[in-house]
């Protein structure tokens, strides 16, 4: 691998820790933001998020400003050697708004006006609140773009929602119109307007996918997806115009999220096309540790994709915005962190390419419904508690890892996950409705790498795929033919590509392909699938890999030999005998379609034979056993590597060279034990 040179996304040098700091709720209390300043040091802190929920407080009445209070929290965490990441406050708008300007009100998809309340209750469309909150964003940037604490822009908090107002509608319809150049022919082409007599013959009869209206149109359905997306990605930039004018030189971010019960990437928003718009890529990741329903290592794999997607998303590293260091409010079980857990899933987040961890939040709130959501400062306002004691050892260890930030994890391996493809997928009435399982999907193909400790990267459809010598593509059941067409090439260039069941089936507008399967699929597969059998859950087939058995559950596909080679057969039902894995050399490369879903141990032996092939392996080699996690983020002539137990055994773990501990100072070679849940952050030369 090339070497690489430190991309540093923020003007600090150092990692950040610290996180959202609420101190509109203490104005009152002055005794506790004084010693808020004197936790932050204890707690070896360094960074906050301010001002997000913050607008009523800044500004009261409209066009009554009280900036006083910020510039004081700002200025007094600035001499206690901190910095401030400001935040736009427009993700939890002033009741007085609401009251004034009824507009500002989402309408939700039975179209009910919703109430003054929650968060994101705003229409993207309203020209009132995109007015707002470039005023109020453009006051901000002009008192404190200049002020040596700011480190960067936070933009909103967890865009997320969508609204079904008039205005939303006609935004809409101007949207379409653009995409389809103003010709309602080609519209209803796309939609398959004839279906259920649903053709479009003026642009007035469009509405948005509702309940009590119009749901089954999946060309609809799609375009309506990509039109939220695009709406929220507008209302942001319009949020973001006085601060490119006025700091043209501070980072700008917005807080990404993930679906945290399932832990796979948030849905809504296609953050693929939203990472273009963002100077650095930031998420808020709230796994549910120590959960009655996996594996511990488990889990760490999930966390590892989604750093591993969001980190790729521009290539450089990215920040962890929220995190918490116990426990949250929210989820069906709010479970506290075991002692180390809180030091260990940090550690992951850097060494798969954070330069923070930051925490929502620092201080537990009164009332309301986060006052037990946990925070870095308790209601006991102790620093003797667990939990911040756990937190200034991450800050003492944090404070170790300067040499890091910066550093990247360049890959040879990558697996394409598509938003758009995910959506048309879950919104196909076929397959199996609970078993679809899109991104579960991939992460269960990404295990056996994360368990070798070889890198991968987890792209979108827009990078470049001959940047990797494998590329692995599990139900990319969406492909335009622009997609199909790289693909053809990476691999006539010489790549690897793994396909799967349920791939190809339906172009960019969600409509399939006529005549089988595309012929440029077929070309680079040597093969056609030609029927997907569904299975219930007790239904049960096998196949053979080499001279092993495979358990098939949910999805086997039957396929047509064309020049393909059969790796592997089925060995039940009316398929028997026929192939279910194969191979297809074309041009330089080499293709492998997988027609079923099988289990872990056929993709640990049938990606071992690839990964021999081609020769990947990890940075540095750490022997260790199951559930024990090796990272590494590469600078110009170091290897820092991160060495995790992500399990609740004691572990041997061998350095086969000699490596320096970041944290401790001492030299490692040979056996070492890690403890549960310990971490190790070791540095080699290159």
């Amino acid at each position: 691998m090339l070497k690489q040179s430190k991309s540093y996304v923020t003007k600090a040098k150092s990692m950040l820790h610290g996180g959202d700091y609420n101190p509109d709720q203490w104005l009152d209390q002055p005794d506790i933001l004084a010693d808020d300043i004197k936790l932050m040091k204890l707690a070896n802190t360094n960074t906050f998020s301010v001002g997000i929920f913050a607008w009523s407080a800044l500004e009261p009445e409209e066009d009554v400003y009280h900036f006083e209070w910020l510039d004081e929290i700002i200025n007094n965490i600035y001499n206690n050697g901190g910095r401030v990441i400001l935040a736009t406050p427009s993700g939890a708008r002033p009741a007085w708004m609401s009251q004034k300007y009824p507009e500002v009100l989402r309408v939700n998809e039975r179209r009910e006006k919703l109430l003054h309340g929650g968060r994101h209750n705003h229409c993207f469309t309203s020209e009132v609140y995109r007015e707002k909150t470039q005023k109020i964003n453009g006051l901000l940037a002009e008192r404190y773009g200049d002020h040596p604490a700011l480190l960067m822009w936070h933009i909103s908090n967890e865009y997320g929602g969508e609204c079904h107002c008039d205005k939303c509608q006609e935004a809409f319809r101007i949207w379409l119109k653009g995409k389809y150049n103003n010709d309602l022919k080609a519209l209803n082409d796309s939609w398959w307007g004839p279906f259920w007599s649903h053709t479009i013959f003026d642009w007035s009869q469009i509405e948005s996918p509702s309940p009590i209206g119009e749901s089954a149109v999946h060309g609809l359905n799609l375009d309506w997806r990509r039109f939220v997306t695009d709406q929220t990605i507008d209302f942001y930039e319009n949020e973001i115009v006085p601060l490119r004018k006025m700091t043209p030189a501070v980072p700008i971010t917005t807080n990404f999220m993930a679906d945290t019960f399932d832990l796979i990437p948030f849905q809504s928003l296609d953050y693929s096309k939203f990472a273009k718009h963002v100077d650095v890529i930031s998420w808020d990741a709230y796994p549910a540790w120590h959960n009655d329903w996996e594996t511990t290592d488990n889990l760490a794999m999930k966390v590892g994709f989604i750093n591993d997607l969001y980190r790729s998303l521009k290539q450089q590293p990215f920040l962890l915005m929220e995190s918490t260091p116990s426990l949250v409010n929210w989820h069906n079980v709010n479970k506290a962190k075991r002692p180390g857990m809180h030091l260990l899933s940090s550690m992951q987040m850097v060494a798969h390419g954070s330069d923070s961890v930051l925490y929502f939040q620092w201080r537990k709130s009164r009332g309301s419904s986060e006052k037990f959501h946990g925070a870095a400062v308790d209601h006991d306002n102790s620093t003797g508690n667990r939990v911040f004691q756990e937190v200034a050892k991450v800050g003492e260890v944090l404070g170790k890892l300067e040499d890091v930030v910066g550093t990247n994890r360049p890959a040879d391996v990558a697996i394409l996950y598509d938003w758009e493809s995910n959506w048309a997928l879950n919104d196909a009435q076929g397959f199996g409705r609970k078993t679809k399982q899109y991104p579960q999907t991939l992460q269960e193909h990404y295990r056996t790498f994360w368990e070798q400790d070889i890198p991968v990267d987890v792209i979108t459809k827009d990078e470049d795929f001959l940047n990797y010598k494998l590329l692995i593509a599990p139900m990319l059941y969406l492909m335009s033919e622009e997609t199909i067409s790289r693909l053809k090439a990476f691999v006539a260039n010489g790549g690897r590509l793994v396909m799967t069941y349920i791939s190809g089936l339906v172009n960019e507008h969600d409509l399939t392909y006529l005549g089988g399967w595309h012929k440029d699929l077929q070309e680079i597969f040597g093969m056609e699938p030609k029927e997907t059998d569904t299975y219930y859950p007790n239904d049960r087939n096998y196949v053979q890999f080499r001279n092993h058995s495979y358990e098939v559950k949910d999805y086997a596909t039957v396929l047509q030999q064309g020049s393909a080679r059969t790796e592997g057969m089925y060995q039940e039902d009316f398929y028997k005998d026929t192939p279910a894995v194969m191979s297809h050399e074309y041009n330089k490369g080499k293709s492998y379609y997988i027609g079923a879903r099988l289990n872990q141990q056929f993709h640990r032996d049938f990606y071992q034979e690839i990964i021999d092939e081609l020769g990947l392996s990890p940075v540095v080699t750490v022997k260790h056993g199951e559930g024990v996690s090796v990272q590494t983020r590469q600078g110009e002539d170091t290897n820092y590597v991160f060495v995790m137990n992500f399990t609740e055994q004691t572990q041997q773990v061998e350095f086969t060279s000699a490596v320096k501990d970041l944290v401790t100072g001492e030299k490692l070679i040979g056996e070492v034990t890690l403890n549960t849940y310990e971490v190790r952050v070791v540095a080699c030369k290159r």
